[in-house]
């Protein structure tokens, strides 16, 4: 009933295709998973009573330890489903909030990309490309792989003799974009003889048909170049990361990667913050008579 819930909030604009088929997967992944209680040990989920022990979801959060972006992805859809649950009656109460939530060491997510890693990329694929251009977009916006789909020079806007890019992320909950083409993203832009409403496009010279199809794209690109493991979303985080070791404070972090709260864009600052703190304390040290 959460899933039918959540397809109708996609219909009506209110939430993302790429969540409804997260979840549609963590789903399939959760009902899949077999009870270790004594009375119903091995049975499926799917086939026991929604409301499940605290003992059970302790043992299931206990499976999902070397998987700590799956487990928070886990624990966020079930505790959403089943309010959704007990707001209609479904159920009485909410398991996943009767333990605590999962805490793990781990940061998970997608791995930043290195200096080494931008480089090797470059090289494969030089400018003039569509590969060099979609590169030098995720890394001078810093923008979800959703949004990279449908930028294009209708998102241009002129603030005096400087160009900026305009647009609203779809991710829900973002706020607004607005930031300057800096000269390695225009050079990129301009240096493409193709144009389409969209800066990137296949090789057709279409737009990407969805976010999906241009991240198989991606993928293959950096296989092209002797690369595995990396995401769109590393870079992402490298260009957070990047903009923090320059001075960049949370809050024009903030800005550029259209974060409606300050603390997320805090995790790019904090670990240079400490550093610069480190540094400064340590010197504190250095004049001592020893």
């Amino acid at each position: 009933t959460y899933l039918s819930h959540l397809e109708r909030l996609v219909t009506a604009g209110e939430a993302s295709p790429l969540t409804l088929k997260e979840r549609r997967n963590l789903a399939v992944f959760v009902l899949g998973q077999k009870s270790e209680q004594p009375r119903t040990r091995g049975k499926e989920y799917r086939g026991l009573p929604a409301t499940i022990p605290a003992a059970e979801l302790l043992a299931f959060q206990d499976r999902m330890l070397g998987k700590p972006g799956k487990a928070r992805n886990v624990w966020m859809f079930m505790t959403t489903a089943y309010d959704h649950a007990v707001k209609r009656r479904h159920v009485a109460s909410n398991p996943f909030k009767a333990v605590a939530r999962p805490k793990y060491t781990s940061a998970g997510g997608a791995k930043p990309w290195t200096l080494d890693d931008l480089a090797k990329y470059r090289e494969a694929h030089p400018a003039g490309t569509m590969a060099h251009l979609c590169l030098t977009l995720f890394m001078f916006t810093a923008c979800r792989i959703g949004d990279a789909c449908i930028l294009g020079r209708g998102h241009e806007v002129r603030s005096g003799s400087t160009a900026r890019l305009s647009w609203q992320p779809g991710k829900k909950g973002s706020a607004p974009v607005d930031i300057p083409i800096l000269p390695p993203l225009d050079r990129a832009i301009r240096s493409q003889t193709v144009i389409g409403p969209t800066y990137l496009l296949t090789q057709h010279g279409k737009p990407f048909a969805s976010p999906e199809a241009l991240r198989n794209r991606f993928r293959k690109w950096c296989d092209d170049a002797g690369l595995s493991g990396l995401s769109s979303h590393g870079i992402r985080k490298a260009a957070g990361h990047l903009m923090a070791l320059n001075g960049a404070t949370q809050y024009e972090i903030m800005a550029v990667h259209g974060h409606s709260n300050a603390e997320t864009s805090q995790v790019y600052t904090d670990g240079v913050e400490r550093a610069r703190l480190g540094s400064m304390a340590a010197s504190k040290l250095a004049a001592m008579d020893w």
